[in-house]
This record gives structure tokens, C-alpha cells and sequence, in this order.
């Protein structure tokens, strides 16, 4: 994904040009990326970047007025709306007047004026400072650690990139597999703790702010979680007003800058508090759903009529023959993209990203908002298949369930917001921002640190909170859609008895479609297997979902799941058990079997190795 690259190191400029040139090369997936370098050989450091033009940061070095600090940036930042105005006011030359200009160059004077610096930026980012005045450089990021830098340290050098890839095609060493973070990846679906797939690659801790001078490293945090958990918390009316003013307040800077902006519509509360508050123009913000093609899903025919209250265009990107005639592309594009931070089941989220950005350069979603609102826990540590794995890995999934055990106690907003979202999420957030800007206003830092307040926290370990708060912001902001339901059945005439009646049913096909698709019960696969003449599935799938792996795999990209896992490289592998990958396969492609979810691990793990280490 676009970002910034780095080495830091004393060896002559001509070995570090040379592998700085490679790394920036490396992250170029887009004819219209920008890209540049910029060194310091006095300091031994060497900078390079890749942009998406037209970003909010596509012109790098940002320099102050006497050109001794130098600060590269990748990402966002959301201002309050008068932080360029103190800037003039404090004498610097800031670009830019109008309450809605996103020029970028403000932020190196915000560097010089403020000693705690990046601590009071506010988005999605990771950036770079070279100050001469000082001799010093800064490294630092966003305080979620959702822009994401991976480092490694060596004795010739200290280097930085937004990929892994960038490290590896100048570190070859590294190329192998961290066994601890495999078992992570297969047990939880990410790894954790900071941790990459890559001995020797790591990923910049959130809140950093990392010095360094002198031939040293001062590695700090201008942040600290329990700033936000100590706060004093709210009664649900004073919470609900807060967030209210909040969400409210800060939601149009999300909508500022020049770029066309596209609106992510889902059936969902997030993407409707969105558009219930913010109000557009007829015809102004494009909305577009993902579909399927069986029928119009939830998510499509609730957002059509959200669309249409606002006076908006809605159309729909389907996924079907288009993605399917070229899913091994699509499966392996996902993983390179993500250095392996994604499964092969995302593939179909490049694909209709891709043509997201068709309509819009940038992307406004919902993302984050059920995990910091309602705190919904997106994964779980989960048992690999029997028989698939070699007995001498078991341990290390063993260990992946008592890692998540010890990180997933405390505050339930501090689990979704520093733990869960950089690394269970990020990895679509990356996939997703190869393609384009992505925003949403719910990692906002007044959003979170106001989630922070809600009142009994505890009540996250007995279901979803705050639905109700939700519900009632949405329909202060726009009455007439308060009063449509959700996907699931939630909001308006729940309390009437064909309200219920309608949760119940919408709950039921949400729930049946999941247990015919990825969750289907191996006794019920034989059944299906039985009637497959009936093709039982045109009457489950597709309600609440726009992909269906556990058919695809056995019908459309069957020829590719054979070749792959049986080829004999994958069949090779170390921590695998060659009779449990032919088993996977032949019970799956015949249609008496589910293992759509130990497909996707071993084509992702096979993928990972071919793209990363053979």
C-alpha cells in the first residue's frame, strides 16, 4: 500500500541508494502511484515514498519556511478546523483557507510548535521528521497502529516500510517463517502482538515516536491506553449526549479535500448514523453496495432505500462469473498485496475495491463502528482441523489460544481499538487501500475516547451494547430513516409482534445461510451432496452474503484448488500432513464434505511461501 520507506544506517550511500531504490520499486503496484526518494547522507538516512496521486499527501518532503526539518507523511490527518488559522497566526506560511482545504503542509509547523508531537494528530497515518536544527529523526504513527510499519534492525542498519515485501526483497535473509506467528495465523486469523509471518520482521508498536540521533534508537509512545480507560464514565443519557456532539461535530472533516468521494453502503447501523447526520446534496455522494448473484442481498436492498432518502444515486458491484473466471489471480494478487496479512477469501473484497474506485478515489464505510460501539469481537482463536497440521505444531496453536486469552482481557474498547483493528483488521484495511482512500469516521480520537465513557463496560461480555443508543441516533439525525429496520431485523416495529416476527426470520436465513456455506455441518454436506441435482444452495445463499466459498470452491475455481494443494511443493511442506491436504481436497471438490475454512489456511499458507520465501 502506499507509504514511506526508510534506512537508517552508516554504510556508504551507494548500498543504501541502491536497496532504498528497490524497496520504494516494490511498492509501486499502481501505474499512478507517485513515488520519490530523498537522502541525507550526513545523517545516513534515506527516505522514499509511494502515493496515490491526488491523496492528501502526494507531494513529499513537507519543509518548514527555513527548509532545516524535512517531514514525510502517508495516510490522513483530520484537524480541527482551526488548527491551520493558530498556525498563521503563530507566524508560519500555511496554504490553504477555506474550513475545508486538506492541504498537508501544516502538519511539519505543528512538529515545530508542539514538544509532544504527533500526539494531538487525529486519523490514519505513519510519517517520518529528519531535523537538522537538532541533528534527530523521528519515526511515528497513528495511535490504533492502523497504518501499518513493519522494521527490522540489523548491525549495517535500521529499516522501515509499510510492506514486509520492501524488507524481504533487501533483507533475503528473512525469508522465513515465524512458527510462533503462524500458529497465531491459523488458530486466530491474524498474528498478534506485533509480531509479522517473517523472523526478523516486526511491526511499529501503536503510538510511537521513535528518536533517533546519535547513533541510537529512543524508542517512546506518546500514548498510553489507560489515558482513555481512567476516564470517568457517563450516565446512558449524559453518554448518549456526548457522543451525539461528538459524532455530530467531527463527522464533516471526514468528508473535506478535493477527491470524489464514494459512500460504502451496507443494511447496518454504521454506514446509516453516517448518512442520517450528514446531510448532502441531491445527486452530490454517489453509495454502492456489494451484491451477489443470486438475489439482491440485505445489505442492497436496504441500502437502495437509504440511498433514495438522501436523494442519492445507489448502484451495485455484483461478484460472480467476472471474479470467478479470474479468482486465482484475484487470491494471489490478495496475499502479495497484504505480505500474507489476509486469507484467499478476500479476494473477492479486491475485486469489488477495484471497482469501488471507478466511482471514487475514496471510500467512506462504516468500518469499526459495531467494535467500538457496540463491542462485537470480530475473531477467536479456533481449532485446526485434526490430521491436517504435523503433531509438532500443535503447540504453537496451543500457544496462539493462550496469547488471545491473556491480550483480550480488560476494557472492551481497548480491545477493539489497539488490539483487534491493527491486527485482525488491518490486513483488509491494507488490502482495501491498494485501491483506494478508505475512511471512516469511528476511529476518530474524540469518537474513541468518548466510546470510552459508556456505561457499563462489563455488559460487552453478555452481547452487543449500545444497539439501542445507535438506533436513536439515527433517528434523531434523520427521522424517516429511523424508522427503517436493519439487515437484521432491528430499529423500527421491533416491539410489535410482526416486527419480532420479522427479526426472527431475518436472523434465521442470517444464521441458515452461514450453516450452508463455510459452516456447514459435515452430516448436512452429505445431505446436500445427496440432492445436489436440486441446487439446494439458490434457496439459502445470497440473503446476507455476497461470497460463497464453500460452493466456489467445489464448483467455479475447482481446477485451481486441485492444482495448488496437490502439486507436490505444497504437499512438501514441513507442517503439513500431505494425507490430510488429499483429504481436504477430495471431500470438498466431491461435494459430501466441508473444509472451506482449512482451504482457505492451506492455499494461503502455500501462496505466502511461493510469493514470500521459495
Amino acid at each position: 500500500m502506499p507509504g514511506i520507506v526508510g534506512i537508517i544506517t552508516a554504510r556508504p550511500r551507494a548500498w543504501a541508494e541502491s536497496k532504498l531504490q528497490q524497496m520504494v520499486e516494490l511498492l509501486r503496484h499502481d501505474a499512478s502511484y507517485v513515488t520519490g526518494t530523498w537522502i541525507d547522507e550526513g545523517s545516513g538516512t534515506y527516505i522514499g515514498w509511494a502515493a496515490r496521486k491526488g491523496s492528501f499527501c502526494d507531494a513529499m518532503p513537507l519543509e518548514n519556511e527555513a527548509g532545516d526539518v524535512s517531514l514525510f507523511f502517508a495516510g490522513e490527518e483530520y484537524p480541527d478546523p482551526g488548527a491551520r488559522k493558530e498556525l498563521r497566526e503563530r507566524g508560519h506560511a500555511v496554504n490553504g483557507h477555506g474550513p475545508d482545504d486538506k492541504a498537508p503542509d501544516y502538519l511539519v509547523h505543528v512538529y515545530e510548535e508542539r514538544s509532544d508531537f504527533p500526539a494531538t494528530l487525529n486519523g490514519r497515518f505513519h510519517g517520518f521528521v529528519h531535523d537538522r536544527r537538532r541533528g534527530t529523526a523521528m519515526l511515528f504513527n497513528d495511535r490504533f497502529s492502523m497504518n501499518r510499519v513493519y522494521y527490522h534492525e540489523s548491525k549495517d542498519a535500521f529499516y522501515f516500510a509499510p510492506e514486509a515485501k520492501a524488507i524481504l526483497s533487501v533483507c533475503p535473509e528473512l525469508k522465513k517463517l515465524n512458527l510462533r506467528s503462524m500458529g497465531e495465523f491459523v488458530s486466530c486469523g491474524c498474528v498478534l502482538e506485533n509480531r509479522t509471518l517473517f523472523t526478523g520482521i516486526e511491526v511499529l508498536p501503536a503510538a510511537s515516536a521513535w528518536r533517533f540521533g546519535h547513533g541510537d534508537v529512543e524508542r517512546t509512545r506518546y500514548f498510553e491506553a489507560r489515558e482513555w480507560e481512567e476516564q470517568e464514565g457517563l450516565s446512558t443519557e449524559e453518554f448518549y449526549n456526548e457522543l451525539r456532539n461528538v459524532f455530530s461535530r467531527n463527522l464533516g472533516r471526514y468528508f473535506n479535500g478535493d477527491q470524489k468521494i464514494g459512500m460504502s453502503l451496507t443494511g447496518g447501523l454504521d454506514t446509516r448514523m453516517i448518512m442520517a447526520w450528514r446531510k448532502f446534496a441531491p445527486g452530490s455522494l454517489p453509495c454502492y453496495s456489494f451484491g451477489g448473484s443470486y438475489r439482491d442481498c440485505q445489505d442492497v436492498i436496504l441500502a437502495r432505500r437509504v440511498a433514495s432518502m438522501c436523494g442519492q444515486a445507489h448502484e451495485v458491484i455484483p461478484v460472480g462469473r467476472d471474479f470467478l473466471a479470474r479468482f486465482s489471480d484475484y487470491a494471489e494478487r490478495s496475499v502479495y498485496l497484504t505480505d500474507g496479512t489476509v486469507e484467499v477469501s478476500r479476494a473477492a473484497d479486491l475485486f469489488v475495491n477495484e471497482r469501488a474506485r471507478e466511482i471514487a478515489p475514496v471510500r467512506m464505510t462504516g468500518n469499526y463502528g459495531s467494535e467500538v460501539l457496540r463491542w462485537v469481537p470480530a475473531f477467536k482463536p479456533g481449532e485446526p482441523m485434526e490430521g491436517l497440521f504435523r503433531k509438532d505444531l500443535l503447540p504453537q496453536f496451543r500457544a496462539a489460544r493462550d496469547t488471545y486469552a491473556t491480550v483480550a482481557t480488560g476494557h472492551p474498547v481497548s480491545f477493539a481499538v489497539f488490539r483487534q483493528a491493527p491486527w485482525y483488521h488491518y490486513g483488509l484495511l491494507g488490502l482495501e487501500q491498494t485501491q483506494l482512500t478508505v475512511r471512516s469516521p469511528f476511529l476518530d480520537n474524540d469518537f474513541v475516547r468518548t466510546a470510552f465513557r459508556a456505561p457499563n463496560p462489563e455488559f460487552a461480555r453478555h452481547g452487543p451494547a449500545n444497539t439501542d443508543i445507535c438506533l436513536r441516533l439515527i433517528a434523531e439525525g434523520n427521522g424517516e430513516m429511523g424508522r427503517l429496520r436493519t439487515d437484521r431485523g432491528l430499529g423500527a416495529g421491533q416491539t410489535t409482534l410482526s416486527g419480532r416476527l420479522l427479526h426472527e426470520y431475518l436472523e434465521f436465513t442470517f444464521k441458515a445461510e452461514y450453516a450452508y456455506d463455510y459452516g456447514m455441518p459435515q452430516w448436512v454436506a452429505r445431505i446436500d451432496h445427496a440432492f445436489s441435482p436440486l441446487h439446494l444452495e439458490r434457496l439459502f445463499l445470497g440473503r446476507h452474503k455476497f461470497y460463497h466459498f464453500r460452493v466456489w470452491y467445489r464448483d467455479a475455481v475447482a481446477d485451481y484448488i486441485r492444482e495448488m494443494l496437490l502439486d507436490r511443493r505444497t504437499l512438501s511442506r514441513p507442517y503439513l500432513e500431505p494425507k490430510g491436504v488429499e483429504q481436504i481436497v477430495a471431500g470438498h471438490l466431491k461435494g459430501d464434505r466441508n473444509y472451506t475454512t482449512a482451504i482457505h489456511k492451506v492455499l494461503t499458507l502455500e501462496l505466502i511461501h511461493r510469493l514470500f520465501l521459495d
